[in-house]
Order: structure tokens, then sequence, then C-alpha cells
């Protein structure tokens, strides 16, 4: 009866787009002085002031990238501080997580001090990595790093310890040694946990990259948004968060498609072999 509701897989993507395109018209509407009377405000063009002009925030992003192409230096230094952190955080993490669950005895010393820096507040190293890196690209990526880690770290300990026990014994039963194991066996098992958690990896990397920037750095456009914020220009300030969230969503994208890639020589996230 509700069937007609629901997008198909054909115009989902003109749905989407038509939903984006009405919250656009409708932020105009309520922002635009003279349109619509605005209640909650003191003053008619205090909605533009605190929500911004979409039109002028679309003439901001358009000399960004078309007629000053000022945007890219900016853009390419936050690309590789979070790639920088989310390669460094993912290696390290699947190190670390297959190391301490293959070492009963490491996995119980360093137990609590693992959870210690996994309940510390990441933003509060920030302004640390700043004193001790700089306000260059390692700062912001040893933040970056911090996110990623314990999320790759805690994936691939427990992709470890998932290892089905009758995989095991039978490996063992045809011969395979240790490091026979760790080949055909943990790294399948933890690399497909890995695998499962790339796009809240890579968003982690990205966040750190633009809080370490908004906290101190010379460029970026988490720098940017900071300048912005700074003579209270509004329309700089959103024009500076939609090519964020464009970027991140790219960004997302690009994961996609490698995970899909390697997934195919990959066992599933939690998969065990029932007999």
């Amino acid at each position: 009866m509700w069937q007609w509701i629901k997008p198909s897989p054909r115009n989902l993507r003109l749905w989407q787009v038509g939903m984006l395109a009405a919250f656009f018209v409708f932020w105009h509407v309520m922002t635009a002085p003279g349109l619509v009377p605005h209640f909650l405000f003191a003053k008619e063009n205090d909605a533009a002031f605190f929500l911004g002009e979409p039109l002028k925030i679309f003439s901001r992003i358009w000399e960004w990238f078309i007629v000053r192409r000022d945007i890219y230096p900016h853009l390419w230094i936050t690309l590789v501080e979070t790639v920088l952190a989310f390669a460094i955080g993912t290696i390290a993490g699947l190190l670390m997580g297959m190391w301490l669950a293959l070492s009963p005895m490491a996995a119980a010393l360093l137990d609590p001090y693992i959870k210690a820096f996994n309940s510390m507040p990441r933003i509060i190293l920030a302004p640390i990595f700043a004193v001790w890196f700089g306000l260059g690209i390692a700062s912001k990526v040893a933040l970056g790093f911090t996110l990623v880690f314990f999320i790759v770290f805690f994936n691939v300990y427990q992709g470890v310890k998932e290892v089905s026990p009758t995989v095991l014994a039978s490996a063992r039963m045809l011969g395979a040694g240790q490091k026979q194991l760790l080949r055909h066996v943990y790294l399948p098992s933890a690399t497909s946990w890995v695998f499962s958690s790339l796009h809240t990896s890579v968003g982690l990397a990205f966040v750190g990259a633009v809080v370490g920037e908004y906290l101190g750095s010379s460029s970026g456009v988490g720098y940017l948004i900071l300048q912005a914020e700074g003579t209270f220009d509004i329309n700089t300030v959103m024009a500076g968060i939609l090519v964020l969230t464009a970027f991140a969503l790219v960004l997302d994208s690009v994961v996609g498609v490698v995970e899909k890639r390697l997934m195919k020589w990959q066992p599933r996230s939690g998969e065990t072999e029932k007999l």
C-alpha cells in the first residue's frame, strides 16, 4: 500500500539530490531578508548573520575553486595529514593488536595502560602535540594517529581472538607452524576486521587533521575556517564546512571502492567456520 513512497534504486539518487536542493532552498528562504518574518532573532538580518546566506556561500566556494584557486594547497595539506594519520594508525594498530592478541602475558601487563590511553579525550593532546611537533603536518598526523590507532587496534585484537578453534586445530594437524598460522589464519582474520572499520578509521583521521588545523596551524581548510571565525565571516565558515563535508564524502567513497576490492579476497567480518 505504501510501496509508492519508497524510492526505487533507479531514482534513489534523484531523491537524494532533490532533498539536498530542498534543504538549500529552505535555508535561502529563512535567511534572505524580507522573505519571511524571523521570530527567533531580534533583528531581521540576524538570521543571515548567524546562519549565513547560501548564495554567498556558494559564491565563496566558486571563488576558492574557480576564480582564485587558492584552496587547493589547503586541501592538499588536509589530505596529506589525513592519509598519513590513517596509514600510520592502521599499520600500528594492526601490528600492536596482533602482537597482544598472540601474547597473553603482554596483553595482561599492558591492558590497564591501553584502557587508560583510550579513555583519555584526544582533544586535550592537540596542544601538547603542537608544542612537541610544531604547527606543521606532524602535529596533525599525531592527533589523527591517536584517533585511528585504537579503532584498528581493538578490531584486530578482537578479530584474532575470534579465530575459530576448529580452524586452528585443523591447521596444526596439517603441520602448519607459527609463521604459517600467522600468515594464513590470524592475518586474514585480523585484516577482515580492519576492513570492516575502514570507514570509521578514515573519518577519524580526517577529524584529527581538521581539529588539529583548527586549534593551531598555518595552512589547511581548518585554518581557513579559523581565520573566518576570527572576523565573524559566517559565510566563509559555512563554505569551509561544506567543502570539508564534500571532501569527507569523497574520501569515504574512495575507501568504499578499496574495501569492496579487498574484501573479495578476505573472509567476511566475524565469519567462522561451522561444522
